[in-house]
C-alpha cells in the first residue's frame, strides 16, 4: 500500500470471492478517500465484468494494494505499525464499543468462509456487528460500510478534539 497516508483508514479484503462486493467496497474507498488492499488469491480476475460494473469508473480513483498472501500483507502492515482490526461473526466485541484510530486497517474475510484462524490470531482486535439471534451475517459490503463509517466518525471527532486542544492552549 505504498502512498497511503497513515492517518486514514484502509479496508482490506481477505481473498474476496464475490466480485460485486469487492467492487462496491472499492468504490466506497474511492469516494471516501480510504486506502484499499486485496489479499490474494481473489476468487475472480480483476478484469471480471461484475467487479468492474460494481466499481464503475471509481476504481480509477483508488490505489488498490495487492498482496500475494496473508503473510506478505501482515509483514507489510507490521512494518507500517498499523493495527489490524478484523470484522468477524466469531468476535465478541461490538464495533460500536471499540475505539478506532487513524491508520487502522479494517479487514473483511471471505464472503463464503470468513477468515482462517491464522488471520484471527494476527488481528489486534476482532469486532462484530450485533445481529438478531436468528440472523447469521450481513452482506460484506454492508458490514464494511457500517464499520468504516463508525471508524471515520470516531477519527474525525478525535482530530477535531486534538485541534481544539492545540488551538485552545
Amino acid at each position: 500500500m505504498p502512498g497511503t497516508s497513515p492517518a486514514r483508514l484502509t479496508l482490506a479484503l481477505y481473498q474476496p470471492d464475490i466480485p460485486q462486493n469487492a467492487g462496491t467496497i472499492l468504490r466506497m474507498c474511492a469516494c471516501l478517500g480510504f486506502g484499499a488492499a486485496i489479499i490474494e488469491p481473489a476468487g475472480f480476475p480483476v478484469s471480471d465484468r461484475h467487479f468492474r460494473r460494481a466499481g464503475m469508473d471509481y476504481l480509477d480513483h483508488v490505489a488498490i494494494a495487492r498482496h500475494a498472501s496473508f503473510s506478505a500483507f501482515d509483514a507489510w502492515r507490521r512494518r507500517e505499525g498499523a493495527r489490524l482490526i478484523l470484522l468477524s461473526t466469531k468476535a465478541s466485541l461490538a464495533y460500536t464499543e471499540f475505539r478506532f484510530e487513524a491508520g487502522d486497517i479494517l479487514l473483511l474475510g471471505r464472503e463464503s468462509a470468513g477468515a482462517p484462524e491464522e488471520v484471527h490470531q494476527a488481528a489486534d482486535a476482532r469486532l462484530l456487528i450485533p445481529l438478531r439471534n436468528s440472523m447469521r451475517s450481513l452482506n460484506v459490503a454492508v458490514a464494511a460500510a457500517m464499520v468504516a463509517g463508525e471508524a471515520a466518525r470516531q477519527i474525525q471527532i478525535a482530530r477535531l478534539a486534538d485541534a481544539n486542544i492545540v488551538e485552545g492552549g
